[in-house]
């Protein structure tokens, strides 16, 4: 045997081994020479068929540490095919026998060890049970060293665990602290090591059930505490289903643990919860609902870590539960989407997400998960953005997928988008689609609710998510429309930015997936009886977003019903704030936008109501706003300039005007309208003097609300002192002048009692004096009124208004000028005394106009007027001029002597007199010598013209 020859261990099939009672295995089949490797020798062995092995050789080999293999080295290939086949079945066989030899040596072997080892921890042991502390410490930490330190075999360590057990066990409740945290490490270690860690739960999971799960808990370290609940987790992962049995003790643990003071446990709970849920879900879900009380209480924590690890035990505990509590949770999860860290945002998303596609009762909270997946659409992070799209895209699919038959239609036109469909946006998918147009009746009200929270945030969430509705909803919102107004209304006016920009953009979907017709029976609507709200702008922000939606080709038969709407005097002119007006400009501005050219039909409506906002606006800025939208209406038809549109519509807007004109007011806007048109029409209401001057006649009476008098008399001033470029443009306001002058102006120029009435005779008065300036009447047309005019500018000098009386005084400088000359010597007689009274007036500028027009006064005189005549009214002028040579004020006396010298080529002789007999009375004799001196000098002049 030991050269290699062969043993013959039998001869004939089935004979019995050499040794009685041994247990042998039969190698069936043909004959086949095998080879044992034996101490690295090869000892070959002849085996007839159906040959029994001793096992005893077996052991041999095995006690020997030989490494043992059986492998064929040849077959008798004479033989037949069955025989070789059972040849084959036989050498399994005994491989299976090694292999049963070789774990039954290892198993006595690892039961030897073990004993060994058991013997060297006897003392230890006994230590345990010592007062003395130390010992105790010592003790345990020479049996984690001899055990678990040593990498024994892990057969060794299930022997050595199994006794260990309960000794460990009784340290968890050691009074010294590093007693029971050695004892916790050597037993996460056993347990890691151990083949069969789940023989140690009856006696663990009791153990860990009184220190953890209690309502006190008994463990006062907090680091003990974390590594006995990592060692529970560990526990979880190594015996899996095996903790069923130990159900009740793992929910009381984990109630207690999540709510642990210590954050670090709370989250190594929650990690353990999500394990253990999917260990034993077929039992998990009959107590699952106990965790969620202590998980809602911990999900607010303020470690943003412990708030992920509770959103994740969440999220199993509701997946593998009965869904009883989803309703519970779903509140906290959605503040949890408002969370400033991204990671916990990013939690819940996934989490959602897992709902949708995997909760057992998912299509009963369809409508309560999706708009928490949809919000994370939105989100700040690109990150979520693109976690929340994938899951929203894969739970569309799904549905879509088991939903097949009942949307087989509309599988057909996958493919096909809607016409109009919003530029540079994906589609969703029809089932992503069908999910929110199914749920839309449901959500529109939460939405509704949400965006007027009293937290900014919420309300910025509900309006971003109400897009995303929408732009899946497509058109089915109309179905929908009147509760969406509703709630766009409430959350444009909101004082945040961001949600009326939301807002604005979800308007702007309704516009484009809604037909006209529908919204706009709303919208219009809403816009006429915007009275009754306490934000009258909302519908007209509504109707500007949405028509900004809506296409062009789409929009255009419906232009005049829009424009004849925004035209109504009970939208246009019924208020004046600024942010109404903003918004009725808008809807002006986006007209213009979307159909351009095609506003060529609504041109008087849009001008109408940008005159409108220009007349009521208090805000330049948004003056000058409407101005440029009357400029983009003159481009879209073509037009030059601003006064090119009013040439094409100022008949129609005097028109317009004249129909309520015998209601104005100063409260009224049509005055306020009047002065836009007027003066921004520039030379073309020259053309339309014949019908504007009834709307100024009916205006400018009397008894007509002195404001607004006073407004349009201003009005008129600016235009007459520019008279040839505007009023007068075309030569036709000459024609009216006279009618003008009689029927508007000099009953205007009566006296009243009051203040009001004075200020009314004020801008009257300034009216005449741009009349008087501007040219536009002449002045054989002045003439002729003389007699009507003059007696009322000379009594507008008394008035208390220092301006008013600068009025007249320089209306009758310039009445002087025109018609000075041609004036009878009784009018002029008529003009001087009242000068003369201003001469001591309050005012520095009314003494100074008046001196100014007595010198005009004085070249006025003509030969008809005969100074030996009216010698006492020359007198008594030269005397009180002369009185006022002496003022105090040498500017004043200055002026004074060049009147004086006007009229002393009047009469000189009266006035060298006059100066003669005052002169000595004067404080400075100096300006009444200069005066004598340049009456010498004329008469000088006149002596030596006479010969000639």
């Amino acid at each position: 045997m030991e050269n290699g020859g062969a043993m013959d261990l039998g001869k004939k099939h089935g004979a019995v081994g050499a040794l009685a009672g041994v247990p042998t295995v039969i190698c069936g089949g043909c004959s086949v020479r095998k080879h044992l490797a034996f101490g690295g020798r090869m000892v070959r062995c002849r085996l007839p068929d159906g040959m029994l092995l001793p096992l005893l050789l077996l052991r041999c080999l095995s006690a020997a540490s030989a490494p043992l293999c059986v492998s064929p080295d040849d077959v008798n290939l004479s033989a037949s095919r069955p025989q070789r086949q059972q040849a084959r079945a036989g050498h399994l066989q005994l491989r299976v026998a090694i292999t049963t030899v070789k774990m039954a040596a290892m198993a006595a072997g690892d039961q030897h060890a073990s004993s060994e080892v058991l013997r060297g921890l006897a003392r230890h042991l006994n230590c345990l049970n010592e007062d003395n502390k130390s010992t105790r410490k010592r003790a345990l930490e020479l049996i984690k060293r001899e055990t678990v330190d040593r990498g024994l075999s892990s057969g060794v360590l299930q022997e050595v665990f199994s006794a260990l057990l309960k000794p460990l066990l009784k340290c968890l409740s050691d009074p010294m602290e590093r007693c029971r945290e050695t004892a916790i490490a050597t037993l996460t270690e056993f347990i890691r090591c151990v083949p069969k860690p789940e023989e140690s739960l009856p006696y663990l999971m009791p153990c860990l059930a009184q220190r953890l799960g209690e309502k006190d808990i008994l463990e006062p370290a907090e680091e003990l505490r974390l590594s006995a609940v990592e060692m529970l987790t560990l526990v979880v992962e190594v015996c899996g289903k095996h903790l069923a049995p130990y159900l009740n003790e793992m929910m009381n643990i984990l109630q207690r643990t999540i709510v642990d003071p210590f954050p670090d446990v709370k989250r190594e709970s929650c990690k353990c919860t999500v394990n253990f849920a999917q260990s034993v879900p077929e039992h998990f879900h009959m107590q699952a609902d106990s965790l969620v009380k202590p998980l809602m209480q911990t999900i607010a924590h303020q470690h943003s870590r412990v708030r992920v690890s509770v959103i994740e035990a969440t999220g199993a505990v509701i997946q593998h539960g009965t869904g009883k509590n989803v309703d519970d949770v779903l509140s906290h999860l959605a503040q949890r989407l408002f969370d400033d860290s991204p990671q916990v945002r990013k939690a819940v998303t996934v989490v959602v997400g897992d709902w949708l596609l995997h909760m057992r009762d998912r299509y009963s909270y369809f409508h309560k998960l999706i708009p928490l997946l949809l919000s994370s659409i939105t989100d700040e992070i690109p990150e979520i953005r693109l976690i929340a799209a994938d899951l929203w895209k894969q739970v569309g699919a799904q549905w879509e997928k088991e939903n097949e038959e009942d949307i087989k239609d509309k599988l057909d036109f996958l493919f096909t988008p809607p016409p109009f469909y919003p530029p540079g946006v994906e589609r969703p998918g029809l089932g992503c689609r069908e999910l929110v147009v199914r749920n839309l009746g449901r959500l529109v009200p939460a939405i509704t609710h949400d965006v007027t929270d009293w937290l900014v945030a919420t309300r910025v969430r509900a309006s971003q998510l109400l897009s995303v509705l929408l732009l899946h909803a497509e058109d089915y919102s109309t179905q929908h429309l009147q509760p969406l107004l509703a709630t766009l209304y409430r959350a444009c006016t909101d004082t945040e930015r961001d949600v009326v920009n939301n807002c604005l953009a979800a308007a702007k979907l309704l516009g484009t997936f809604v037909p006209p017709v529908a919204f706009l029976k709303l919208l219009l609507d809403h816009v006429m009886t915007s009275s009754s709200s306490s934000r009258p702008w909302a519908p007209l922000m509504m109707l500007a977003a949405v028509l900004g939606g809506c296409p062009n080709a789409l929009l255009k038969p419906h232009l005049e019903e829009i424009a004849n709407t925004l035209a109504q005097p009970d939208v246009c002119q019924e208020y004046q704030q600024v942010m109404y007006l903003e918004q009725l400009l808008a809807c002006v501005d986006v007209l213009l936008r979307q159909c351009e050219s095609d506003c060529g039909s609504i041109s008087l409506q849009l001008l109408q109501v940008l005159v409108t906002v220009q007349s009521l606006s208090t805000s330049p800025c948004l003056s000058e706003k409407a101005l440029e939208s009357a400029q983009f209406l003159c481009k879209v038809q073509g037009l030059d300039s601003v006064t090119e549109l009013y040439s094409q519509h100022m008949g129609q807007l005097l028109y317009w005007l004249s129909a309520s004109v015998n209601t104005w007011c100063s409260y009224t806007p049509q005055r306020l309208q009047l002065h836009i048109i007027v003066m921004q029409s520039g030379p073309v209401i020259g053309e339309f003097v014949s019908q504007l001057m009834p709307l100024l006649r009916c205006s400018l009476q009397p008894d007509k609300d002195p404001e607004m008098r006073m407004s349009v008399f201003t009005m008129l001033a600016k235009l007459l002192l520019d008279a040839t470029n505007t009023l007068d443009s075309q030569g036709h306001f000459r024609e009216e002048a006279e009618r003008f002058l009689c029927d508007i102006l000099l009953p205007n120029l009566v006296w009243h009692a009051g203040r009001t009435a004075a200020a009314a005779r004020t801008s009257a008065l300034s009216c005449l004096l741009a009349l008087l300036h501007g040219g536009a009447i002449t002045p054989g047309q002045l003439l002729c009124l003389e007699e009507k005019l003059s007696p009322l500018v000379l009594s507008a000098l008394d008035e208390d208004s220092q301006m008013a009386r600068l009025f007249a005084c320089r209306s009758l400088s310039t009445i002087l000028q025109l018609i000075g000359t041609s004036l009878h010597p009784e009018a002029l007689n008529k003009i001087y005394p009242e000068l003369l009274k201003r001469l001591d007036d309050s005012s520095e500028d009314v003494r100074s106009v008046a001196l100014q027009v007595l010198g005009l006064w004085l070249s006025s005189l003509t030969g008809d007027y005969n100074p030996e005549h009216f010698t006492p009214h020359l007198q008594l002028l030269f005397q009180q001029l002369l009185l006022h040579l002496d003022d105090p004020d040498s500017s004043v006396q200055g002026r004074v002597l060049e009147v004086l010298k006007k009229g002393s080529s009047v009469h000189p002789a009266l006035l060298k007199r006059e100066v003669e007999a005052v002169r000595d009375t004067q404080r400075s004799p100096l300006y009444c010598d200069q005066l004598l001196q340049h009456i010498s000098s004329l008469r000088t002049e006149t002596t030596a013209e006479c010969p000639e």
